[in-house]
């Protein structure tokens, strides 16, 4: 009777005051931006963590940052890295996320048609090559993407002009991802991501790029570790060990080794704190 009743009562005892039952080593369930995974970094960086770590890494969610934010609400994810923005700002400020850290930068481009009307190819301020494009009235696409947006936004104000008149077009494109579609219908240069056109997130035959380099037009990913409090079934320990790692002297040079291998020798990511000055025109 006695060992019925303390075998009765294990399950109750294994069980946490919080309601979560242990897991011998549970994995780190990962909510990852899209353009990480598709890029083929995530894989790699996945492998460096697990055999440095011992932890083990779950891609749970990957795409855009709402396909992320909603997998914490759901508690579906231990972990997260996306762009910096309003979106990652409000997990912790829900209280969903907690440590939100910057560990890399990807970097935006300007992309333009191939004929170059402003004569900017090859150029890496791209304040000045927004100058020239100004100079030459020729079309351009103010992005609605918010990355870009913000970007642009910064560039222009680097160059000292407001972009007005009729060769600024207000982009009509029905997704992000149909900007560059838009741009080269209006035979016109916008600035967009790197890795969308690489990946073929973006498609446009015609269009080409056209400035790349600037460290100005590099934007922050953050870690994000979830909060305890709100998601006490969340594996906290193991989703901090990895963001400690991917900002710790072992991440970064991850980042230096995987941007070695890229066939035309321009970095995908960049480390933080590399060439993070704004440029001038």
């Amino acid at each position: 009777m006695i060992r019925r009743l303390i075998s009765g009562l294990i399950p109750a005892a294994l069980i946490g005051a919080n309601g979560c039952a242990p897991a011998p080593q549970p994995p780190v369930r990962c909510a990852v931006i899209g353009g990480v995974v598709a890029s083929g970094m995530w894989v790699e960086l996945a492998k460096r963590v697990e055999s440095d770590t011992g932890l083990k890494l779950k891609l749970v969610a990957a795409g855009e940052k709402s396909v992320l934010v909603e997998a914490f609400h759901k508690g579906e994810a231990d972990f997260a890295t996306m762009h910096a923005s309003d979106e990652a700002a409000n997990l912790v400020a829900d209280r969903f996320a907690t440590d939100m850290r910057p560990w890399m930068r990807n970097e935006l481009i300007i992309a333009g048609p191939a004929d170059d009307p402003a004569g900017i190819r090859g150029m890496t301020n791209g304040a000045a090559a927004l100058r020239k494009i100004a100079e030459a009235r020729a079309p351009y696409v103010n992005s609605n993407g918010s990355g870009a947006h913000a970007v642009a936004n910064q560039i222009w104000k680097a160059a000292g002009i407001a972009p007005q008149g009729d060769w600024v077009l207000k982009d009509e494109s029905r997704t992000g991802q149909e900007v560059l579609q838009f741009a080269q219908k209006h035979h016109a240069y916008v600035i967009v991501g790197r890795i969308p056109i690489l990946t073929g997130k973006m498609e446009a035959d015609s269009m080409q790029i056209m400035v790349h380099g600037d460290p100005a037009m590099r934007r922050p990913y953050v870690v994000l570790v979830a909060d305890a409090k709100r998601l006490p079934c969340a594996n906290v320990n193991g989703a901090q060990t990895l963001a400690d790692y991917l900002v710790s002297a072992k991440g970064q040079q991850f980042l230096k080794d995987f941007a070695a291998k890229q066939p035309d020798g321009v970095p995908l990511f960049y480390p933080i704190g590399a060439d993070s000055g704004v440029g001038q025109p």
